[in-house]
């Protein structure tokens, strides 16, 4: 490969390094080409870009973009995923894939932002739910307080009501 191409290859893979949110390295040894593109296909539907790269223009890339902690990660044939919408989606997406098709693929290790993870945080991630049931669920804690509060105050009031209601009744009886 000539020197215009690797540099070429630098800016993309460092274009691609910033835009991402989550970055998770596997090792591909022994995937079959017909499994790399199915697996390509599946990531693909997930907003998921997954790259066969060159270590060394890696790390070029990374500290071009200030995350010199991927180089830690990639070594030997290593082929890159690249997730750009949720943080969980690559993981959860890269495990399922190895679980339904049974095949030796890997992971390395992974990248959050800053934070360097290991593979088995990487597949801790891949076992979270979903960010919508996340958010759900905190709407949920955030509004338990408060139905709270008004249940406290409506059994009051309903009291009230039924002292008052029972008065009535008393006062009826005797008038």
């Amino acid at each position: 490969m000539r020197l215009d191409q690797k540099k070429k290859m630098v800016d993309e893979l460092a274009d691609k390094l910033e835009r991402a949110n989550i970055v998770i390295a596997t090792s591909y040894r022994g995937l079959t080409v017909a499994q790399m593109t199915e697996l390509r296909r599946k990531l693909r539907q997930g907003n998921i870009e997954y790259r066969v790269v060159k270590n060394n223009l890696v790390r070029f890339a990374a500290e071009r973009t200030g995350k010199e902690g991927l180089t830690n990660i990639v070594e030997g044939p290593t082929a890159i995923a690249f997730g750009y919408g949720d943080i969980i989606a690559p993981a959860k997406a890269l495990l399922d894939y190895i679980r339904s098709a049974k095949i030796e693929l890997k992971i390395i290790g992974g990248m959050l932002g800053q934070q360097v993870l290991s593979s088995s945080e990487v597949s801790s991630l891949a076992s979270m739910p979903a960010k919508e049931v996340l958010i759900s669920k905190l709407i949920g804690e955030l509004q338990l307080p408060i139905y709270r509060l008004v249940t406290v105050l409506n059994a009051n009031i309903t009291g009230l009501v039924g002292i008052l209601a029972a008065r009535q009744r008393q006062l009826e009886k005797g008038g």
